[in-house]
């Protein structure tokens, strides 16, 4: 039998704009910094694979872990930014606003302009379920919150608020999942 895989899921580091003032914005100074802080957390783990999603704040939250380690970050865009419905900065972050404040049952999270974001959630869990060994994640607040609020048997769309670059510990056992510690979690606004 072999042992459980740890999984880090990887909150993005601080960015330079938020929802209503870029569509995919990089990380601010800060932003590197919080990045280079949690590679070096976790350098002593060894040169472990990342995998992150397609935005440009999380590959650049990847990098500080692919150049310890010498290794390339491998994209996977499930575990991406929640779909929103709208391109208008403005919309887009009242239309964010509303959904945190739900739930995964709640009509509303059926259908995000033409996306299924019940859907959405499941392909977050099912990219963290397929991962077999140690595995770095760099991704984003709501698609942390599905893995934890899964773990947790919580239907709130927010069920922590994960700080930028906080770190998620997840183990993985042949794909049942387990929550071994949640990331630091700071109040967060949608911006």
């Amino acid at each position: 039998m072999s042992k459980p895989v740890r999984l880090y899921l990887i909150r993005h580091g601080q960015a330079t704009g938020g929802w209503d003032q870029d569509m995919d914005p990089g990380l601010s100074e800060l932003g590197w910094e919080q990045a280079s802080e949690a590679a070096a957390r976790l350098e002593h783990l060894g040169a472990l694979p990342v995998i992150s999603s397609p935005m440009r704040r999380t590959q650049e939250t990847a990098r500080p872990f692919t150049t310890q380690w010498k290794n390339a970050a491998r994209i996977e865009p499930r575990i991406s930014e929640i779909p929103s419905p709208s391109e208008d900065l403005e919309a887009r972050k009242e239309w964010l606003a509303g959904v945190m404040a739900g739930t995964w049952s709640d009509p509303a999270a059926q259908n995000a302009g033409g996306y299924d974001l019940k859907a959405w959630r499941q392909g977050v869990i099912e990219a963290i379920r397929e991962v077999r060994e140690d595995t770095v994640f760099t991704s984003h607040f709501i698609a942390i919150n599905v893995v934890a609020g899964h773990l947790l048997s919580d239907d709130r769309i927010v069920a922590f608020r994960p700080d930028n670059c906080s770190i998620t510990v997840v183990e993985n056992d042949g794909g049942t999942l387990r929550l071994v510690e949640l990331g630091h979690e700071a109040v967060t606004e949608v911006r």
